[in-house]
């Protein structure tokens, strides 16, 4: 064997390499073959990723059953711990004479079609036996499709996962996504299982010198037993045809398929979309390791643009089987790609060092605690993080590691690039905690320990972690609504925010007005959004700009003191800690300056809030604090509540259109409920509920 690998290599698979070799006298005779015959040489890939169904584990079984109806594929000869021996097929591989992309001739497509056709015609009790689990019925093409996405899960997702995950969930492919699919199964019309290659792309089809016949199969390991349908499904997907010759490829395997076993083309036209949807969903966890694993083959930006260009393109296929609430951008990708691949390389290898090195933000000096090399410590496992500690938000991938060097857990925090910014940022958020941090108050807060950018051009900002001790545990939310002993402490924190100096971080915060400016900053954000978001408005009955102004104009409220305010204390944004009845207040990137009851009123409006807790909160806060920050909230609070919930009849149909933002759970939860949203924000601006000259658009919101 050793001296066979010297001969030269014929090519290799993503599984196998193959060597073709003459075969010398001694081991011809040990094969019954003459010597001089060529024989294919198969060795197993030890360090290739598990990225493939298997049904068999023994590929000379399955080409011992194919011979009989197809006696010119290859046949097992011997075989060893990791190799085995085959038969060399004369002929020259269908991908180095006609590519990827090119159409095939119509006689090409016809002998392809009697090929697949032909499988039909191998007999169950000739295979191997099947593995546990299989489905019992041997039409049931509905069973066979939901054991194909659960072997996908097993297979694939589940041996990669553990290096992988953290960048899939980066990509927002959540975990169980293939199991969901499975679920998902459609019932579809029974066709008889036969044997399906499962793998027939170009270059597994060797075109031979001879033409009788002019096409063999090879690489059977990937063979299985079941529904055809798939087998033409796959073929379809990995021949990567021109979209033109579909119709013609479908049309030929129907017509060999009729010949053959007729009751196979049952449901064709109806079902075939089915397998294309799984071949697509299932194809973006190996399309995708394989892209990342490229990068530690060879990096440059011309192969990271390559595999940003492949992972987009795989990602892009999955969305809808998969049912992906959006698909990030070029640039997202390419920095996700970027961290895990810095995750895994030696500094001094072929990685440029500066695409290792991260450029501080002298706007945030290092804390003693947490110096340059804490900040490089925890940036190298940030593409490492298991899927379970990352988490996307609304504009930002939050990434939790351990840095056992300077003893903390802590968040890498990456703003989203290509995500619209929504709702105006006014004051920077590490000067915020910085400032909460140096102020002598009880207000539960991240400390900013460290602010820059690493390649590329990818900003970032270090938090302390302030979720559970054990990390694999996910924070706990109280996305249900605050228990009465946390209603009291985030309104005894929202009271300590009133002693932090807010002239520190805004200067020209201005005194008076605050309704009025806020007013103004929904008018303009209403103004702002895309054309085809403020059509929808028009034709659901919510006001252009100018009208929303004159109705919002009709109401003022009174002047009360200032101070910082966090602005979006949504539930995901408190955080229950251990051992701890208070809640930590998390993501202050909204944070602004205004008045007090403005903060208390959208919480309420964006958290579940029973009219207890919210009639316990307002007695608190309005005890708690001094008159001159609570004077007349009694006539006033509804103000800020009609202007947040108009706000977000307009932001939620936003997402809904432009797909932004979807994988956050609180903006999923928005959305869901747009219906009532809707109907809540046209009465409290005194409109009628006109839902659309459209009854389906009608329902499709609710």
């Amino acid at each position: 064997m050793e001296r066979a690998t010297r001969r030269g290599l014929a090519s290799s698979g993503h599984h196998n390499q193959n060597y073709v070799l003459p075969l010398t006298e001694p081991e011809a005779r040990l094969l019954g073959r003459e010597p001089g015959t060529s024989v294919t040489v198969r060795i197993r890939r030890l360090e290739a990723l598990p990225v493939v169904i298997r049904t068999w584990d023994n590929e000379d079984e399955i080409l011992g059953a194919v011979k009989g109806i197809l006696p010119h594929v290859p046949q097992c000869l011997a075989k060893g711990a990791g190799f085995a021996i085959h038969s060399y097929v004369e002929g020259v591989p269908l991908s180095s004479v006609c590519g990827n992309g090119k159409p095939l001739d119509t006689l090409l497509i016809r002998a392809l079609a009697g090929l697949l056709a032909q499988m039909a015609q191998v007999r169950r009790s000739t295979l191997p036996p099947l593995p546990t689990g299989w489905p019992r019925n041997d039409t049931d093409s509905q069973g066979f499709l939901r054991k194909l996405a659960y072997l996908a899960d097993q297979q694939i997702r589940q041996p990669n996962w553990t290096d992988f995950g953290g960048l899939f969930a980066a990509l927002g492919i959540p975990e169980d996504a293939l199991i969901r699919l499975a679920e998902r199964t459609p019932v579809m019309a029974r066709r008889p299982y036969s044997l399906l290659h499962a793998d027939l792309h170009r270059d597994n089809l060797i075109v031979s010198y001879g033409g009788h016949p002019p096409l063999i199969c090879v690489d059977w390991e990937l063979a299985t037993y079941g529904d055809p349908l798939h087998d033409l499904a796959t073929h379809l997907v990995r021949m990567r045809y021109p979209t033109h010759q579909w119709p013609e490829v479908i049309e030929a395997w129907e017509m060999a398929m009729r010949r053959i076993r007729p009751a196979a083309v049952n449901g064709l036209t109806k079902d075939l979309g089915h397998y294309l949807a799984f071949e697509r969903a299932q194809s973006v966890f190996p399309d995708v390791m394989r892209a990342a694993r490229s990068l530690e083959e060879s990096f440059s930006q011309k192969s990271l643009d390559e595999a940003t260009a492949e992972v987009s393109r795989a990602l892009e296929a999955a969305a809808i089987p998969l049912r992906l609430r959006s698909v990030p951008g070029p640039q997202e990708i390419e920095r996700a790609l970027f961290r895990w691949l810095a995750s895994r390389r030696d500094p001094d290898g072929a990685v440029p060092v500066r695409a290792f090195g991260w450029q501080a933000d002298r706007r945030l000096p290092l804390s003693p605690d947490f110096p340059a090399e804490a900040v490089r410590d925890a940036l190298a496992s940030e593409g490492a993080a298991p899927a379970g500690r990352v988490f996307k938000g609304t504009t930002h991938l939050n990434t939790v590691v351990q840095v056992p060097g300077a003893g903390l857990s802590v968040v890498v925090r990456r703003r989203l690039p290509e995500v619209p910014s929504g709702e105006p940022r006014f004051l920077s958020e590490h000067a915020v905690l910085r400032a909460i941090e140096e102020a002598p108050v009880a207000v539960a807060a991240p400390r900013a320990l460290a602010l820059g950018e690493t390649y590329p051009d990818d900003g970032f900002a270090i938090h302390t972690y302030v979720g559970p001790r054990d990390m694999d545990r996910p924070p706990n939310h109280p996305v249900n609504g605050l228990l009465p002993h946390e209603a009291d402490g985030l309104v005894d924190q929202l009271c300590a925010l009133t002693r932090v100096d807010y002239r520190q971080l805004d200067p020209l915060a201005c005194e008076r007005g605050f309704y009025r400016w806020l007013k103004s900053q929904l008018i303009r954000l209403v103004r702002e959004l895309p054309r085809k978001t403020q059509q929808l408005a028009r034709q659901l009955g919510l006001p252009d700009a100018d009208r929303l102004d004159q109705i919002l104009s009709r109401q003022e409220v009174s002047h009360r003191e200032q101070s910082l305010l966090h602005g979006d204390l949504n539930p995901w944004n408190l955080v229950r800690r251990d051992g701890s009845d208070a809640l930590t207040i998390i993501d202050w990137e909204m944070a602004l300056i205004g008045d007090p009851l403005y903060d208390l009123v959208r919480h309420m409006h964006l958290t579940p809030t029973r009219p207890e807790i919210r009639d316990r909160m307002f007695s608190r806060w309005e005890r708690r604090l001094p008159s001159e920050y609570t004077r007349d909230w009694r006539e006033d609070w509804q103000a800020y509540r009609r202007l947040e919930i108009v706000r977000s009849a307009y932001i939620d149909l936003d997402r809904i259109v432009t797909g932004a933002s979807l994988d956050a759970p609180n903006v999923r939860r928005a959305v869901d409920s747009y219906a009532v949203t809707l109907a809540v924000a046209s009465g409290s601006l005194g409109l009628p509920l006109r839902f659309t000259a459209n009854p389906y658009l009608a329902r499709a919101l609710v």
